[in-house]
């Protein structure tokens, strides 16, 4: 199976060679990839448009005298954050017409990525969904100081604004999200529970079942991209949403639900036919589920076939 970094340096690959070392801006591209990409994916949502970042990336840090750069890794998250931000102003025009519910990418995550919490809570589909809430630069600004911890000379020059811009901008956006994210921190073990729930109480049609773990408030999303089929708009209340998993998935289907480590948090996969239909994450607070969010636009499933490395 190919491995990440050969899929995300794409053309830098080439300028490793067999026999001698690489040269040195290679080297610290290489050296930053997992990084770059996470810096990517958390203003994006989206796994292919970070890859392509990643490329817009490397052929402009290709062109760069290294004799004139003080910090790699400040410079390149720069250059990153630039090209994700103007991605990130189309792409948000583009979601206005897209079919249904937009949820971002799943990535399948390596284990160390949930030992980071901070990371973790960062690329969760819950974070992620509050991040889409943000305008672009706010967004931009939030998760490089927040996340990756640049200072604000070096976020105004990746967005673009005066270092006293760049701190009004950090104070609205965090007390924006401070608003809107989950309350308090959720374990893994935490959110490994509440699945199991979910999964018994599905596999057994046990409607109370659900109900008991489901917040009243809660919200279920789909998202099938107009090319397979989902909710077309949110799903509000328990009682709702407990009728339509029971309706929706059946015994047999729930019991083929499987166990994965998606964006940092314990998930469900639904494989048909032994390839991957639906990834099934939860946004849990104070102990009840309040978000349910289901990808199967099988555009967006990629990056859920190996592990992807995430950096801060």
């Amino acid at each position: 199976m190919e491995s990440e970094r050969s899929e995300h340096t794409g053309g830098v690959a080439g300028r490793l060679g067999g026999g001698g070392g690489a040269d040195p801006a290679t080297e610290a591209f290489v050296v930053h990839r997992n990084l770059l990409f996470t810096v990517a994916y958390e203003l994006l949502g989206s796994a292919a448009d970070a890859e392509d970042v990643l490329q817009e990336t490397w052929l402009r840090w290709a062109g760069v005298d290294l004799g004139t750069v003080r910090d790699e890794r400040a410079y390149l998250v720069r250059i990153t954050a630039r090209q994700a931000l103007s991605r990130l102003r189309t792409l948000g025009r583009r979601r206005e017409s897209y079919v249904g519910p937009w949820l971002p990418a799943p990535l399948l995550t390596a284990p160390d990525v949930a030992e980071d919490v901070e990371l973790a809570e960062s690329v969760s589909m819950a974070m992620l969904l509050v991040l889409e809430t943000l305008t672009p630069t706010e967004r931009a600004v939030f998760v490089l100081r927040e996340v990756f911890d640049l200072g604000y000379d070096e976020i105004a020059d990746a967005v673009d604004k005066s270092p006293a811009a760049v701190r009004q901008i950090a104070h609205r956006a965090r007390a924006h999200v401070a608003a809107r994210r989950p309350r308090g921190v959720v374990s893994p073990a935490e959110t490994r529970q509440a699945l199991d729930a979910f999964k018994r109480a599905t596999e057994t049609g046990d409607l109370q079942g659900l109900l008991d773990i489901l917040a009243p408030e809660v919200v279920f999303l789909g998202d099938g991209g107009g090319v397979k089929q989902a909710v077309l708009k949110p799903v509000v209340g328990a009682d709702k949403v407990a009728r339509l998993l029971v309706a929706g998935l059946g015994r047999a289907t729930a019991a083929m639900l499987g166990p994965a480590q998606v964006n940092g948090y314990p998930a469900l996969i639904l494989r048909l036919g032994g390839a991957i239909d639906t990834v099934l994450a939860v946004r849990i607070d104070d102990g009840l589920i309040t978000g349910l969010y289901a990808v199967r636009n099988p555009e967006k499933l990629s990056h859920m076939r190996q592990e992807t490395a995430l950096r801060r």
